[in-house]
């Protein structure tokens, strides 16, 4: 395989044409034969570049609107010939077929017209054919022709080429062939998820191709042993953490944005509403809370459980001040996660070097379809968001006694924050702040007692007279298959209950409620979360 091989003739055919004029001109001046199509060719002429249209190398016109040009023999030819095996090169010669040593080419914008709302027959004329042809000949003759698909890819190729005395290397061929082949992937997948979902509204289609682009290494994974990356997915998408913008702090970790990915989620519920901060713990939120000013809200939720909140994550549903930030930057912070931050937050911030700050402008909808998906041995499980919302409309009261005003707003509270916790998982809510909250645990009546427990604990490091639990709102993410849960929220001081209902043993639940004088709500939805 030879190494270094030289740039005598380029085909460039662009829809994206940045860069274009410096590139041809630059390759005009080393020598080497333009070759162009339709609107790349007119371009290149106004700037005075001598080109050749791709029709006189072929013999024939552009036709069919153009949909045929580069589908020919004397170019694909030009692209695939192994120029060190005799039959190759005698076949060339035969049939008149001149070596093509680069190619420059994009692709039809496919995905632009996609996201403009093009009617069908457009999103149609912008699947290119000829340009991917093009691309993966290029690439697969990889040994002979050098493939550039990225603008920005033109400066190294002109280096390249003044490294080489107008030479690519077999090194460079073969790292933009493998970018190439990444493209034509991208590409392909982004039209048959249009053609599945967009077009044929299949729910799941019997193949699903997707790719992504790397963002980033990270440092390590969950562990230092285990190695990490951040990818985005190519193609349409939802801005959320992955989309953040970094203004200072060290290198964000596979933890770091995992959990505040689960800070970002959580206050995105919030978007619509008051100030509100969260603080999480290893995806877990430990203190919720809505206030009319974010210090305020900021407080409430520290004062839930300052223990935990040592080295977590913060999410604010507000640009940060300098008053919040201040407060904020007192405690051990590894992230914190806003839709903005005025110049003084960010002042206050910049004093500890360490804290990631991330701005992720407008917040993301929390009722937006999309799907999450989860590795398995041997396969991949997907499923659809959990964008479950209930509304004080669709709840229902099964308990003789009905929530007051304040209980049923603590409720939904409750109920937004449970939806976030790891099951099995208990909220305990009062006045618009987290009292307590138990997650993960092997079964509910745990997860109820340990939530309890950190109310109780609050109250003695605030110096309360009694835990928040009193007089509270308690969520469950599933129903209480027994009564043990329940009046384990009962001892806590919980005077009213939301959960999803649907048990066998509902009518026995119902019934220790009763006996308690709680009044329940039944949500008819689960939020398991794992």
């Amino acid at each position: 395989m030879t190494d270094l091989v030289p740039v005598k003739r380029a085909l460039i055919s662009l829809s994206d044409k940045t860069g274009l004029d410096g590139l041809a001109a630059a390759l005009a001046k080393r020598g080497v034969e333009l070759v162009s199509t339709g609107g790349t060719a007119a371009k290149l002429r106004e700037t005075g570049a001598d080109v050749r249209d791709v029709s006189d190398l072929t013999g024939f016109p552009e036709m069919m609107d153009g949909r045929v040009k580069t589908l020919h023999p004397k170019v694909h030819g030009g692209l695939l010939g192994v120029r060190d095996n005799p039959e190759h090169a005698a076949a060339m010669d035969e049939h008149g077929i001149a070596p093509i040593d680069l190619v420059v080419v994009n692709l039809y914008p496919f995905e632009a017209t996609l996201m403009r709302g093009a009617s069908r027959d457009e999103i149609i004329e912008n699947i290119d054919i000829g340009g991917p042809s093009m691309v993966r000949s290029a690439a697969k003759n990889h040994a002979f022709v050098t493939i550039v698909t990225d603008p920005a890819d033109y400066d190294e190729l002109l280096a390249e080429l003044d490294r080489n005395d107008g030479a690519t290397s077999l090194e460079f061929r073969k790292r933009m062939a493998a970018k190439a082949y990444a493209l034509t992937a991208a590409y392909d997948s982004m039209i048959s998820q249009w053609f599945a979902f967009g077009d044929q509204g299949k729910r799941w289609p019997e193949s699903w191709t997707f790719s992504s682009n790397l963002k980033m290494p990270l440092r390590y994974g969950e562990n230092p042993h285990q190695q990490a990356a951040l990818y985005i997915p190519a193609g349409p998408h939802a801005k959320g953490i992955a989309q953040a913008s970094q203004v200072q702090g060290k290198e964000l970790s596979y933890n770091n944005l995992n959990d505040a990915n689960a800070a970002l989620e959580l206050v995105s519920e919030f978007r619509e509403g008051e100030p509100t901060v969260v603080i999480v713990k290893h995806a877990n939120p430990c203190g919720v809370a809505t206030r009319e000013s974010l210090i305020d809200a900021w407080n409430e939720a520290l004062a839930c459980d300052s223990v935990s909140a040592f080295g977590g994550i913060v999410a604010t549903n507000r640009a940060l001040n300098a008053v919040t930030a201040e407060a904020i930057a007192q405690i051990f912070t590894e992230v914190v996660v806003a839709p903005d931050a005025d110049e003084d937050a960010r002042a206050i911030f910049a004093k500890k070097k360490n804290l990631r700050l991330l701005l992720t402008g407008e917040l993301p909808d929390p009722l937006r379809g999309s799907q999450r998906m989860a590795v398995i041995t041997g396969g991949l499980l997907v499923q659809d968001a959990d964008t479950g919302h209930v509304t004080r409309e669709q709840l229902k009261c099964v308990t003789k006694r009905q929530p007051t005003e304040q209980e049923l707003k603590d409720c939904l509270f409750a109920w937004t924050v449970a939806k976030h916790v790891k099951s099995n998982a208990i909220v305990y809510a009062r006045d618009g702040v987290t009292a307590g909250v138990g997650a993960g645990q092997m079964n509910r009546r745990d997860s109820a007692r340990i939530a309890a427990i950190r109310a109780r604990e609050a109250a003695e490091a605030n110096g309360w007279p009694e835990p928040r639990t009193v007089g509270s709102a308690v969520a469950s993410d599933a129903f209480f298959p027994f009564a043990d849960g329940l009046l384990s929220a009962a001892e806590a001081g919980a005077t009213a209950v939301i959960q999803p209902g649907g048990s066998i043993r509902d009518e026995e639940v119902i019934a220790a409620a009763d006996e308690a004088g709680l009044a329940m709500l039944f949500t008819g939805m689960r939020h398991f979360r794992h």
